[in-house]
């Protein structure tokens, strides 16, 4: 306990009152001689105590000053010295009552072991199926518990340091979040920590659970979202929930400080289910163990594919704020389940607000956002068997991970880049933002998340989206968004130019360039020729204005990237610019390359029939196209060099991979051949339908996809 200071801590003890005033360092000329802040010889002094009997370093022929002696100057310098150890005490008793939550504390790894006893509780990212050291046996093989093993909320290293004198403290921004919940000090949670599932998120959430009640009791509002997808996670979490319970109970039973309080029970569960609206599954908070799984059990499905989360986190948070006034105070934890990004994002600022004020974080279970995306492609199979059992591609709402597009939605040449969606390395927006702000944790669990190789889009498991890649999430700590409100963004956006084209060239994008680019052109005839390269012609004609939009808007911003902080804001820049150049050069020197089609270029094979446009390295259509192509390269080097193992390096790489320019080659495709064959066909006589193909079954019939 932190001592206190006492009501008579303003006098030195030993010590009587002096009745002249003491000369403060305030006060203090420079340059002034001694005798000049010593009173007039005219002046009365006051009496002090004679310590001359014991001062030890008295000399009887030392100099005295005016109208002195040398006892009265050794007692002066007594008093002094005993005024001064007397304000030292006063300090030092004042500093120690300060209470240690208002007080800065520097983040180091030793205290942690004062706080937590890590040989009664370890956390390991992926779902133990026993509990202790056996279900460690695949993550830490039992052995003994070391500081450095202990894992934390948060990654403890600062990211950014300021020298504060001669000590290096962390930003109070950058601080990472700890189990304590402070009244005076804003922390922050974590953006995303990926998972394989949920179960390992929930044994993370227990870790959780167990440091909150170190601190004093508490409240968990388990939140679940009603649609049909989730009907499997919560069957996989209520089987875990005995085991949440049971991990608890051993720590309860070993003696932890945490359940030795007195009085009402030390964790109170709730469960509240919510989608078009909410329900409060459990009429009151629980310990009954029974009761919360017959709570989880019954939930009922919601159907309409609404959820409205951030709605359904404020009216928890308005319940359920008395636990954190009047004298029995409860910590409140908020754990939400869903696998979308919510809905109702108006309500947001409401939820993070109200959380914020009574001190809730909220923890949210959910998805990985596809990376400068809405949409990702949910795996479903019809779980009727009468109907079509082949996978289908579902479109659900699971990002952006920023609060606006922050990236060009561009096709590379002949393939749409939506088919190899990747991850951002963060959840949704405004899901991460409400745990990011209220001090918890978005976990970003998918079924696939593996850094080493590409996942096919047959390994996916049904019922999750199609991630084709994933990041490293140490390297995407330094790309984090930002996690602000709209009038922030908006106003971080008027700062910098580049930003304003950045977002502005991300609204204007949606367009599908040289998606159905046609590269080959049979020469049957002359004039057939020069009809299948002006309808070719046509199609390009179409798409130059709309990349020459994206353009101009990236260009007004150009002059303002030197002064772009942040690597995401410049990683997002030079990415748009380098693949839009690239993308502005292929679309002109194509109709250019079409253009020269038409004059006189004549095949140097007489067996040839068929023009083939081939990409190619060089340009040679004209200069200014090669300057384009220059800039592109150089913007999209940057990002590759300087961006390594994000999404954005991964896209300038493959933007790199194809070349700008054109180049006509010939070959023959046998034009002769093919008419005659034609012609034979369309001559033979319609016989009857093959007697095999009419016994082949039917295909089952195929229902309309469900609101996911």
């Amino acid at each position: 306990m932190p001592l206190q200071s006492d009501s008579t801590s303003d006098s030195v003890i030993g010590a009587e009152p002096v009745s002249a005033p003491i000369t403060q360092a305030d006060d203090f000329v420079p340059g002034a001689a001694p005798s000049d802040l010593l009173p007039p010889p005219d002046e009365t002094v006051a009496t002090v105590p004679d310590f001359s009997a014991w001062w030890p370093f008295r000399r009887p022929n030392r100099q005295v000053f005016h109208n002195g002696s040398l006892r009265k100057d050794a007692a002066a310098c007594g008093v002094s010295m005993l005024l001064h150890m007397g304000l030292l005490l006063l300090l030092a008793l004042v500093t120690l009552s300060i209470p240690r939550d208002n007080v800065l504390s520097l983040v180091a790894s030793a205290p942690l072991q004062e706080r937590v006893n890590v040989q009664q509780f370890h956390f390991s990212p992926e779902p133990q199926e026993q509990i202790g050291d056996r279900g460690l046996a695949n993550a830490m093989a039992s052995r003994p518990a070391a500081p450095e093993l202990f894992d934390h909320s948060t990654d403890l290293r600062p990211e950014t340091l300021r020298e504060v004198g001669e000590v290096s403290v962390s930003k109070i921004d950058d601080l990472p979040r700890g189990p304590v919940l402070s009244e005076t000090l804003l922390v922050h949670g974590e953006a995303g920590v990926g998972t394989t599932g949920a179960l390992g998120a929930v044994d993370r959430i227990t870790h959780e659970i167990m440091l909150s009640l170190e601190q004093r009791n508490t409240l968990v509002v388990w939140l679940f979202d009603q649609s049909g997808s989730l009907d499997r996670q919560r069957e996989t979490i209520l089987a875990r929930f005995d085991r949440i319970y049971e991990e608890l109970g051993l720590i309860e039973a070993s003696g932890n400080p945490a359940f030795l309080r007195n009085g009402q029970p030390p964790l109170l569960t709730s469960v509240v289910a919510f989608g078009r609206g909410r329900a409060f599954m459990t009429p009151e908070p629980t310990d009954d163990l029974e009761e919360i799984r017959s709570a989880i059990a019954a939930i009922p499905r919601d159907d309409t594919g609404v959820e409205n989360v951030f709605a359904a986190v404020h009216d928890v948070a308005m319940r359920f704020r008395k636990q954190r006034t009047g004298s029995s105070i409860r910590n409140v934890m908020l754990v939400v389940f869903t696998d979308e990004a919510g809905d109702d994002p108006q309500n947001v600022d409401e939820a993070i607000g109200l959380c914020g004020r009574y001190e809730m974080p909220v923890y949210v279970v959910g998805v990985p956002a596809p990376f400068g995306r809405s949409e990702a492609h949910v795996k479903y199979i019809d779980p009727d068997p009468r109907f079509d059992q082949s996978p289908q591609w579902v479109p659900v709402h699971q990002g952006p991970e920023s609060l606006l597009p922050e990236r060009i939605k561009l096709h590379l040449d002949g393939e749409r880049e939506d088919r190899s969606p990747i991850a951002s390395g963060f959840g949704p927006f405004h899901l991460t933002r409400l745990c990011y702000e209220t001090g918890g944790i978005y976990f970003a669990v998918h079924p696939q998340h593996r850094l080493e190789r590409a996942v096919r889009a047959g390994e996916v498991d049904e019922l999750a989206s199609h991630l084709k890649f994933f990041f490293d999430p140490e390297v995407m700590r330094r790309y984090r968004p930002d996690y602000i409100s709209d009038k922030a963004y908006e106003d971080l956006l008027r700062e910098n130019k580049a930003r304003v084209a950045l977002v502005q060239a991300a609204r204007l994008s949606w367009v599908t360039p040289m998606e159905s680019i046609r590269l080959e052109f049979p020469k049957p005839s002359e004039a057939e020729l020069v009809t299948a390269l002006s309808r070719a012609q046509q199609e390009a004609a179409k798409l130059e204005p709309k990349i020459g939009r994206i353009y101009a808007v990236l260009a007004e911003g150009e002059a303002d990237r030197k002064r772009l902080t942040g690597p995401r804001w410049q990683a997002g820049y030079d990415l748009a610019m380098g693949r839009t150049l690239a993308v502005k050069v292929r679309t002109e020197s194509y109709n250019a390359m079409l253009a020269l089609a038409k004059g006189t270029m004549q095949f140097e094979e007489d067996r040839s029939d068929t023009w083939v446009l081939k990409p190619a390295d060089t340009i040679t259509v004209g200069s200014a196209l090669e300057k384009h192509g220059q800039r592109a390269r150089e913007y999209l080097d940057r990002v590759v060099r300087e961006h390594a193992d994000t999404p954005w390096a991964m896209l300038a790489k493959a933007e790199l991979a194809q070349p700008l320019g054109w180049r006509w080659t010939e070959r023959y495709a046998g034009l002769d051949r093919q008419r005659e064959q034609q012609q034979a066909m369309n001559m033979r006589p319609q016989g009857r339908p093959d007697e095999q193909a009419r016994m082949l079954p039917r295909p089952k019939p195929r229902r309309p996809l469900p609101a996911l």
